[in-house]
């Protein structure tokens, strides 16, 4: 951090609600700390922050200031004594309603398949893309007519498990918070009928609908070009023969998961594509039954694109389980549920696309369907001790988180807020709100309250990310990039050429840099801002 520049007191650069924890994170040892009304210069409250520790994510010594006790709305910045500055920021109980909207309206910018109008894109826009139908790899001349659903991250690829990822955390914000979603983004759909979060998550299922091979029921792993496009390529002037890739396990265990709990969400507004949804799904089941051994999946020799190779393909089962039995009430799907949950090999609370465990276990603990007793307070109870454990990492964490320094991997920002998440459930589920204040420090960690000082969803905050790993965003000639991107964030692999160059000796939580040519650090995906959607659901009013 740079202790004589404004921003080297690291907050949320969005602000605060009023009765939310309010934390400003010091470099070095800290003392004694004012809020300073920002239009009239004058200090209002004045504190001490709390004893500094070492951070060894960050790799610095930080204090912790804490102005939780200082409610009334205004502007604001943090002084120190020392001449340190934070960024300017609110305080006002409408604090994250624009974000949130960006956040759900980016997946708009993801989508592949049609022209995003400026009546809907602003400056963004571009011409419609990938409309040819794609070679079946190892079964051509064959084709599939796969268009449409989201652009996975900053390339073009489509994947489906990831997608399903992606689908079930608005899904799932949705169902938990549905007065979030009252109002219009607007999207080409918008309609009083239905929020516009489930005509959002309809375009990439619809395109879903079409990776179902329907022959055997199996979803089809991804659709891709045999390489990525240049950096700066738009989507439309990406015109390379699509492909894709065989049926997998994982893909259609997620698709059985995800068209399930669609079923289920959509059947009071849209009784038809329900249904749809529901025998798509049984059809995928139907695999399923008839693969209970299937080799992992792996990219063929000519294709270069991102594998989401995943060998461990029980969670996906056991998660599919879970939603076709929350939504039939089928006994045999509880059957299913009971045996795969049996298994020990794999993680029934992480959210991540490789690990879908999490969203059987919150499947499972939600409905309303008959439990076996035994199993479901295990699986509560597990998750419950999940989340003590997360809440223990943040109450020693300097930046109030609960990633371990181990956990700066690719993409770390998904799991800030895939952890958020799961605190937020776990209150959900034992009807408390012992761990919201830990989950609105990941919300103010995204939005600036890190070591690097700033925001890492674009368009938001003093200092936002302005160079994501995007194609659009890089190749559209718009100053600005899309807005409301998360960024993958801090990556302690360093895994591309800049970071292994300029990151070399970097703490974990402070290898970011924000430039294009960083994609281990600075990509952005769909499924890293869907959870991010569910967080903020939660704080919007």
């Amino acid at each position: 951090m740079n202790m004589e520049q404004q921003g080297s007191i690291a907050v949320n650069q969005l602000g605060y609600r009023s009765r939310d924890a309010k934390i400003a994170m010091i470099a070095g040892e800290g003392g004694r700390f004012r809020l300073v009304d920002h239009v009239s210069g004058e200090a209002v409250w004045q504190g001490q922050t709390l004893p500094a520790t070492e951070d060894a994510a960050s790799g610095i010594r930080v204090s912790r200031g804490d102005f939780s006790a200082w409610d009334q709305p205004g502007t604001y910045r943090i002084e120190a004594e020392d001449g340190q500055s934070s960024y300017p920021f609110v305080i006002s109980d409408a604090v994250y309603e624009k974000s949130h909207q960006a956040l759900l309206k980016a997946f708009y910018y993801f989508r592949c398949g049609m022209e995003l109008e400026e009546k809907y894109a602003g400056p963004w826009k571009h011409a419609a893309c990938h409309l040819t139908p794609a070679i079946v790899y190892g079964e051509e001349p064959r084709r599939v007519d796969a268009w449409g659903g989201w652009h996975d991250a900053g390339d073009y690829g489509k994947y489906v498990a990831p997608g399903a990822k992606a689908v079930a955390d608005l899904l799932l914000a949705y169902e938990c918070y549905p007065q979030a979603f009252a109002k219009s983004l607007p999207l080409p759909e918008s309609n009083d009928i239905m929020p516009d979060v489930l005509h959002e998550c309809r375009y990439e299922l619809e395109w879903m609908l079409r990776m179902q091979d329907g022959g055997s029921g199996g979803a089809f792993h991804k659709l891709t070009t045999l390489h990525f496009p240049g950096s700066d390529v738009m989507p439309e002037e990406d015109t390379a023969e699509l492909y894709i890739t065989p049926i997998s396990a994982t893909a259609t265990g997620c698709f059985a998961a995800v068209m399930a709990m669609s079923a289920r969400v959509y059947a009071s507004y849209d009784a038809s594509f329900a249904a749809t949804c529901l025998k798509a799904a049984e059809l995928a089941w139907s695999w399923l039954e008839r693969h209970p051994e299937y080799p992992g999946f792996r990219n063929p020799p000519e294709i270069f694109t991102g594998e989401y190779g995943d060998e461990q393909d029980m969670d996906e089962r056991y998660w599919a389980a879970a939603e076709m039995y929350r939504t039939t009430g089928e006994s045999r799907y509880h059957v299913a549920f009971q045996q795969f949950s049996r298994q020990h090999t794999f993680d029934k609370y992480e959210l991540g696309w490789a690990d879908m465990g999490g969203y059987g276990t919150i499947s499972y603990l939600m409905s309303e369907r008959e439990q076996e007793p035994e199993l479901a307070a295990r699986l509560h109870a597990g998750l419950q001790q999940r989340a003590a454990e997360l809440a223990a990492v943040s109450r020693q964490d300097g930046f109030g988180i609960s990633l371990k320094p181990e956990q700066y991997i690719w993409g770390s920002n998904m799991l800030v807020m895939n952890h958020a998440m799961l605190l937020l459930v776990a209150d959900r589920l034992s009807d408390s709100n012992a761990y919201e204040r830990h989950a609105v420090e990941h919300v103010h960690y995204l939005f600036g309250a890190n070591v690097a000082g700033m925001s890492y969803v674009t368009g938001f905050g003093s200092r936002p990310i302005l160079h994501p790993h995007h194609r659009p965003s890089e190749g559209d000639g718009v100053q600005a990039p899309v807005p409301g991107l998360v960024s993958g964030g801090p990556n302690y692999g360093k895994q591309d050429d800049y970071a292994r160059e300029h990151l070399a000796d970097r703490a974990p939580a402070a290898s970011f840099a924000d430039v294009m040519e960083s994609y281990a650090t600075n990509e952005v995906t769909i499924y890293w801002n869907s959870p991010a959607v569910f967080v903020l659901s939660h704080f919007v009013k």
